[in-house]
Formats: structure tokens, sequence, C-alpha cells
């Protein structure tokens, strides 16, 4: 084994571990932005939770934050509330932070 391919077996496993904590950051956000737009429309907790999972699973499928928040609006213009893309995706920044907080607070 060579210095050169130790460090590219390193540099690999480092690229593996930044696009799993990504992830599971993106999919803890989702989750906190399902709860928060659960709350918004008053859903119940077993609702909120459903709603959550659903909106990660969303995001999943169609990937990227443009198909959450089109998820968002039309769910939430559908309850009757009135909140624009803008407001959707300041929720989002907002969740995004605090899923990064609490995920490097677990590690």
């Amino acid at each position: 084994m060579t210095t050169f391919d130790d460090r590219e077996r390193a540099s690999e496993a480092n690229f593996a571990r930044e696009e799993e904590m990504a992830f599971r950051i993106t999919a803890r956000r989702n989750r906190l932005l399902g709860g928060w737009a659960a709350q918004e429309m008053h859903l119940t907790p077993e609702e909120t939770d459903a709603y959550a999972t659903a909106l990660v699973h969303a995001d999943m499928e169609g990937g990227g934050d443009d198909d959450v928040v089109r998820k968002l609006v039309g769910d939430l213009t559908a309850a009757g509330l009135d909140h624009d893309e803008a407001t959707i995706r300041r929720a989002l920044a907002q969740q995004m932070i605090e899923a990064r907080r609490q995920l490097l607070e677990s590690h």
C-alpha cells in the first residue's frame, strides 16, 4: 500500500461521512419543518408525526428544496393559511440551522 492509496482511501471515507451528515441534516430539517407546518395547521400529535414523515419522504422522491417548498405552500394554503414562499423559505433556513445544531450536539 502506498501513501497515495492511503490518502485516497481516507479522502473517500471523509467524503462518504460528509455526504451522510448532509443527508441526515436535510432529513432532520425536513422533519422539523414538518413539525412547524403541522403546528401552524393545528394538527394533532399523531398527525404532526405523520406529516413530518411525509415531508421527509417528499424530499427524497423529488429531491431539492423546491419540492418541499411547493408541498408546504400547497398544504398551508389548503389549510386556509396565508404563508407565501418567502415565509416558507425563512422557516426552511431556520430549521436547517436547528437541524445542524442538533446533529452536531449529538455527535
